[in-house]
């Protein structure tokens, strides 16, 4: 193989869960020529990565979108497409990229009638992680599965940015409250308490983030403002980079289930994820699963009916009064055993070198 197309526009979670796939594509075909169709938010994050060409398609744009892709693709063939994603939109983008080989999802996970537009499966692996299936894509193509590595290349600048937002002498927590969908949020106010917990007991520095829509800055300020100790504000005054980069140097990240967790986990950084309204075996932070607070199992039961495994998997619990399962006792129960364990982890360390 000579080229390779991939297709995966959104969203920023699922985006990281593809670097992998890059690196070990470069990996296994040096010399391979890689092209990434890409939406516009995701491509601010990692449209930089060496030795990718990126093509970004405007998703708002209706017709005009279809067209400018198929112009910007004209003349070109490749030799394997690797259709990532099975919404009717993207379904449409595949049609507009010539490729002799066309990997897709299995039938148990295609819809909006993605069978038709691909011509080789990867195979049938149930209640398996996003990442890993995704990471499957290469397998059709006689390759190995991508194993988990990610690099997310970040300027000196971006570095700059996210230590003069945090502090040097103490733990920093970071909390990225909000997920694109609203049924899969906290309340702001158990935020708060968990904050100020973070700070009271274990002396932390707690910066809030979150992009600059109008929902997420008064998500913050309402945290910020249910507190009783202080917090670093920072939501929409931050890049996707510098965000990134933000969590490069945090110490721990609290988020739902929502793209800056799995950035968080890509970069090395645990993620103390709050779950309810969807499972975190499927979409957690995927280097996290031990510190996700899980009352999805709850959920499904209390609005469903189903138990997990009597549920199609991945299926959501996104009702109202879903997140509300997750307590803050669970979570300040959480962060006490993810800073217990850093403890003596560092006591571990001081006496394998003394």
């Amino acid at each position: 193989m000579n080229s390779i197309c991939i297709l995966r526009l959104s969203a920023i979670g699922d985006v990281t869960h593809v670097v992998p796939v890059i690196l070990s594509l470069q990996e296994q075909c040096p010399g391979v020529q890689i092209t990434w169709v890409i939406g516009k938010i995701e491509a601010k994050l990692i449209g930089d990565l060496p030795g990718v060409e990126f093509v970004v398609f405007d998703k708002k744009a209706g017709r005009k979108g279809y067209a400018e892709l198929r112009q910007k693709l004209r003349d070109r063939h490749f030799d394997a497409l690797l259709h990532m994603q099975v919404a009717f939109r993207a379904n449409l983008a595949a049609a507009m990229i010539p490729a002799k080989v066309k990997v897709g999802y299995d039938k148990a996970r295609s819809k909006d009638l993605h069978s038709l537009f691909i011509n080789k499966r990867i195979a049938p692996a149930p209640k398996q992680h996003v990442r890993d299936c995704l990471a499957s894509f290469l397998e059709p193509l006689g390759l190995k599965a991508a194993p988990p590595r990610w690099t997310i290349p970040l300027t000196g600048e971006d570095h700059e940015f996210a230590r003069e937002q945090l502090a040097n002498d103490r733990l920093n927590l970071v909390i990225s409250p909000c997920a694109s969908h609203i049924l899969r949020n906290w309340p702001a106010e158990r935020y708060a308490q968990l904050a100020d917990h973070a700070i009271r007991v274990h002396g932390m520095k707690v910066t809030l983030v979150g992009s600059p829509a109008p929902f997420e800055a008064e998500y913050c300020a309402a945290i910020e403002g249910a507190m009783k100790e202080k917090a670093h504000n920072i939501c929409g005054k931050d890049t996707l980079k510098q965000l990134t980069a933000l969590l490069t140097h945090a110490d721990l990240a609290v988020a739902p289930d929502t793209g800056p967790a799995h950035i968080a986990s890509a970069v090395g950084t645990d993620v103390l994820g709050i779950f309810a309204a969807s499972n975190p075996y499927r979409s957690g932070p995927y280097n996290s699963l031990e510190w996700c607070v899980n009352r999805y199992p709850e959920a499904l039961m209390q609005f469903t009916g189903k138990t997990v495994d009597e549920a199609r998997w991945g299926a959501k619990a996104e009702f109202e009064g879903a997140m509300e399962l997750v307590t803050v006792e669970d979570a300040t129960a959480m962060l006490d055993k993810w800073v217990e364990t850093q403890r003596v982890a560092e006591t571990k360390t001081a006496s394998d070198l003394g």
